[in-house]
């Protein structure tokens, strides 16, 4: 954060000091986790239904916090006192960014925004000091949270920017007005909040509307919800994709043995050799988009392929690939799912696994998909099918509520892969324990119901033995 004052900060936030310095200055950064907080920081106590912030102060101010941001007055502690802390860290995080001199990057879609805008930042860090961070800070905490990182020195702010709600994304717009935006794609996440799939396109949009005349939309060209959004923008506006009609194409797309694509990136007459390092057919939109966005902030297009061979993954538990000493491999993309994620990491298994050949086994272990509504039930089928459309040799479905997903397998003719319901994480490891056979090729997705304690015993080699393929040990 910029250094302000006590009592600039207490203007800003529409607060009051109790027992601080006005002249005090913050000059580290706010934090809402007392384990956090650094020297000249300042504190912001949330209360909950289970923690009240306010009891970690003294430790914020034995870290160095120079105040707390909060709703009650504490003896000794100095302090800014607000009716709400997160509208008061919503109101912080504005004043800062009228502050500064950075280009705000907002990033939105119902599946990939995380990894896109870690794909962004890497690319844009290239180019000047560029804040962001990794996770899915994509809420009215998150956001706000992300901003107050940006100090004089940053001249990039990437913000990724998630909706539950029609109005969601133009309030986060509303606190860090972007002037490029990037709409991944449309999907059917959250469905069971938004009642349709048109009315997620239609939340989505705000990111687009919200942009200046002199600023750039980024939109998913082989989405046709996406870039049919290039009408309700006063921006410019770059289609990215693989569709012909796209300014930022790539072509002659190509996965190796490990599922990473290379293809030729075309922009007009320009045309340039790409090869990725990241794992998954879908990350070639991905990373087109981070492409248009890097070009448009200054990268000369003679230093993009270099730059996108460098992407790698940032954020944790997506598209995660890592290989035991055994020989299993393993894709770690447990952090969350939804039909489209799930449908693209199960491509990307299939990719690893040699898109059918005999040479090794691809196995699944997918979990529940939340916030579907009433379309949880086709929602989870379908994934089912195209798992046995695609060859899995082995669905290991995790939870009652997952169930549909072995339906959807059972309607595939012809299928012959292994199937098994079980009733948790602790099961669906006890399985894996029985049934893994060196060489195989792991998937293990689903919407953090802790999914991801199959990957961690699977980072163990010893806690997740290989049989011979006989069930022998």
């Amino acid at each position: 954060m910029i250094p302000m004052t006590l009592a600039e900060v207490a203007a800003a936030v529409g607060g009051t000091l109790h027992e601080a310095d006005p002249a005090a200055r913050v000059l580290g950064p706010v934090e809402y986790d007392s384990r956090k907080v650094a020297a000249g920081g300042l504190f912001a106590a949330f209360t909950g239904e289970q923690v009240d912030g306010h009891d970690y102060a003294p430790t914020a101010l034995a870290a160095g916090a120079v105040a707390v941001l909060g709703t009650r007055a504490l003896p000794g502690v100095p302090m800014i006192l607000v009716d709400d802390p997160r509208e008061a860290l919503t109101r912080l995080a504005r004043a800062v960014l009228d502050r500064l001199d950075t280009t705000v990057v907002g990033i939105t879609g119902s599946s990939g925004k995380t990894t896109t805008k870690d794909l962004i930042g890497q690319l844009l860090a290239e180019l000047g000091p560029t804040v962001a961070p990794a996770g899915s800070l994509n809420n009215e905490l998150g956001l706000p949270y992300t901003v107050l990182q940006a100090d004089e020195k940053t001249r990039f702010l990437v913000l990724e920017m998630g909706a539950r709600g029609a109005g969601h994304i133009r309030h986060l717009c509303e606190i860090a007005p972007p002037r490029v935006g990037v709409v991944v794609n449309v999907g059917s996440a959250h469905i069971g909040e938004f009642g349709s799939v048109e009315g997620i396109a239609a939340a989505k949009s705000e990111l687009p509307q919200a942009l200046p005349a002199d600023g750039l939309a980024v939109l998913n060209a082989d989405d046709p919800r996406v870039a049919a959004m290039a009408a309700a923008t006063a921006a410019p506006v770059t289609l990215v994709g693989q569709a012909d009609g796209a300014g930022l194409r790539a072509v002659d797309v190509v996965l190796d043995e490990r599922g990473r694509a290379s293809f030729t990136v075309v922009r007009g007459d320009e045309a340039a050799p790409v090869r990725l390092e990241l794992t998954g057919a879908h990350q070639v939109g991905n990373s087109l988009a981070a492409a248009a966005v890097a070009l448009h902030c200054g990268m000369a297009w003679a230093e993009l392929p270099a730059a996108l061979a460098r992407l790698r993954t940032v954020s944790t538990r997506r598209m995660d690939v890592f290989d035991r000493a055994d020989g299993v491999t393993v894709i770690d993309d447990s952090y969350n799912a939804n039909p489209a994620s799930t449908a693209a990491a199960l491509r990307a298994l299939s990719a690893l696994g040699g898109n059918g050949a005999a040479t090794r086994r691809t196995v699944a272990v997918l979990g529940y998909m939340a916030e579907l509504g009433p379309a949880e039930r086709d929602g989870h089928a379908e994934v089912g099918a195209l798992a046995a459309t695609l060859g899995v040799g082995l669905l290991i479905v995790v939870g009652e509520s997952a169930a549909p997903i072995l339906d959807g397998a059972a309607s595939v003719r012809h299928w012959e892969g292994e199937s098994v319901l079980v009733s948790d994480q602790a099961a669906a490891i006890g399985a894996l324990r029985e049934r893994l056979r060196a060489a195989d090729v792991v998937l293990v997705k689903g919407s953090r119901y802790r999914t991801w304690d199959v990957v961690d015993a699977l980072r163990e080699t010893h806690a997740v033995g290989v049989s011979d393929g006989d069930g022998h040990r």
